[in-house]
C-alpha cells in the first residue's frame, strides 16, 4: 500500500507529521513518499502542482494531504496560487465525491456554538460534488489582471454548469451512503433561481427512483443553512454541488465545536482517495505548535476505512481519539475550563499512547 504524503503550507507539515506518527504506531506496512504541493511547491518549482507531485499522486493508492495557501501568494496569477493544487488534484484524479462527516463528540458538546441539547449526538454526513459547478465552469472570467487583481476591469464572471453524468454519479453515492445510515437524504439546491439546480433537482429525482427504500427531501440552500443552525439533528446525509457544499460543510463543522476536529475524504469511482482535514492552512499560527492535529489523524482513519480496507485499524484510531478527549486533553481551538490545554505534538503523543493502551503522555502539558 503506497501513500503519497503532501504536507503543503502553513500548519500542514505540523499536523501531517502527527498523523504520520499515528499511522506508524499501527501494525501495518505502508510505503510512503513525500512531495511538495501548494505554495511550497511554487517556491521550489514555480508551480503549485508540479508534474512530479501529480505523478506521485496518480501512482499512489491513497493521498494524505495537509493544507495549502498563505497570504503572501495572494498577488500571484490565479493559476499559480497554492489553492490551485488541490483543485488540480481533484480534477486530474477524478476525485468527485467529497465526504465530510460532522460529528459532535460527547466530550465536546459544550464547545459548540449552539446549545448542547441541539448538538448532542449530532452525526451528519455531507457529500459534496467536487469536480463540477462554478469552480470548474468555463470560461473562468475576463481578466485584465495585474498581480492577480483586476485594475480597470469592467466585468468578471464564472460559469456554473453540471452535466447529467456528474449529477447521476454523486446522487448514487449519496443514496448508497444513506442505505448504510438512516436511509434519509437531503438534496440541497437553488432550483427556484438557478437553471443549473433545477436540472440538478430533476436528475436527482430520477435517480431516487432506483432507491425506493431511501427517503429523499429537496431543500433550498438558504433554508438548509438556517436549518443546520436551528435543528441540525434533523439531517442525516446531505448532498449538494461544489460551491454550496463548500459553504455548508464549513458551517456544519462549527456545530461540532471546531473545524479542527473534522476530517474529509475525496474519492474517485474506485474509492481511491485524497484525505485531508476540513480546515485550511492557518498561516497565522503556523510554526507555533498549537494547531489541532485531530482532523488530520481522523482523516487517516477515513483513509484506512474507505481506500485501504483496514477497518479495524480505523476503529483503533477513532477509539484512541475518543480516549484522549475523555482524558480532558484539548488544543486551543477546543479548550474550555476544566480541561488541559496541549499543543500539536502533545496531542499526537496522547493519541499514539492511547493506541498503545497506555496513558503515559496523556497528562503532558505544553
Amino acid at each position: 500500500m503506497k501513500i503519497a504524503i503532501l504536507p503543503g503550507d502553513g500548519i500542514g507539515p505540523e499536523i501531517v507529521a502527527e498523523a504520520m506518527r499515528v499511522l506508524g504506531a499501527l501494525d501495518l506496512k505502508f510505503e510512503t513518499e513525500t512531495a511538495l504541493v501548494g505554495g511550497a511547491a511554487y517556491d521550489a518549482h514555480g508551480h503549485p502542482l508540479p508534474e512530479s507531485t501529480l505523478k506521485l499522486a496518480r501512482d499512489a493508492d491513497a493521498i494524505l494531504f495537509g493544507a495549502v495557501g498563505d497570504w503572501k501568494y495572494d498577488k500571484l496569477e490565479r493559476p499559480l496560487r497554492p489553492e490551485q493544487a488541490i483543485l488540480g488534484l481533484r480534477k486530474q484524479l477524478g476525485l468527485f465525491a467529497n465526504f465530510r462527516p460532522a460529528l459532535c463528540y460527547p466530550q465536546l458538546t459544550h464547545a459548540s456554538s449552539l446549545k448542547p441539547e441541539l448538538v448532542a449526538g449530532l452525526d451528519i454526513l455531507i457529500i459534496r460534488e467536487l469536480t463540477g459547478d462554478i469552480y470548474f465552469g468555463q470560461p473562468r472570467g475576463r481578466r485584465t489582471a495585474v498581480d492577480g487583481h483586476f485594475p480597470g476591469a469592467e466585468e468578471a464572471y464564472d460559469t456554473m454548469r453540471y452535466s447529467r453524468p456528474e449529477i447521476e454519479r454523486i446522487a448514487h453515492v449519496a443514496f448508497q451512503a444513506a442505505r448504510k445510515r438512516s436511509k434519509k437524504v437531503t438534496s440541497v439546491d437553488k432550483a427556484n433561481v438557478l437553471e443549473t439546480f433545477q436540472f440538478w433537482k430533476d436528475v436527482v429525482t430520477e435517480v431516487h427512483a432506483q432507491y425506493p427504500d431511501v427517503e429523499l427531501q429537496h431543500m433550498y440552500v438558504d433554508n438548509a443553512a438556517m436549518q443546520l443552525v436551528k435543528a441540525p439533528k434533523a439531517f442525516d446525509v446531505v448532498f449538494t454541488g461544489n460551491m454550496f457544499g463548500d459553504i455548508l460543510s464549513d458551517e456544519a463543522a462549527m456545530l461540532t465545536g471546531s473545524i479542527g476536529m473534522l476530517p474529509s475524504a475525496s474519492l474517485d469511482k474506485d474509492n481511491k482517495g485524497l484525505y485531508e482535514p476540513s480546515h485550511g492552512s492557518a498561516p497565522d499560527i503556523a510554526g507555533k505548535g498549537v494547531a489541532n492535529p485531530l482532523a488530520t489523524i481522523l482523516s487517516v482513519a477515513m483513509m484506512l476505512r474507505y481506500t485501504l480496507n483496514q477497518n479495524a485499524a480505523a476503529d483503533r484510531i477513532e477509539s484512541a481519539v475518543q480516549s484522549v478527549l475523555s482524558a480532558g486533553l484539548r488544543t486551543a481551538d477546543i479548550w474550555s475550563a476544566g480541561t488541559t490545554q496541549v499543543g500539536t505534538r502533545a496531542m499526537g503523543d496522547a493519541v499514539v499512547a492511547a493506541l498503545a493502551g497506555t496513558t503515559k503522555t496523556i497528562t503532558t502539558k505544553t
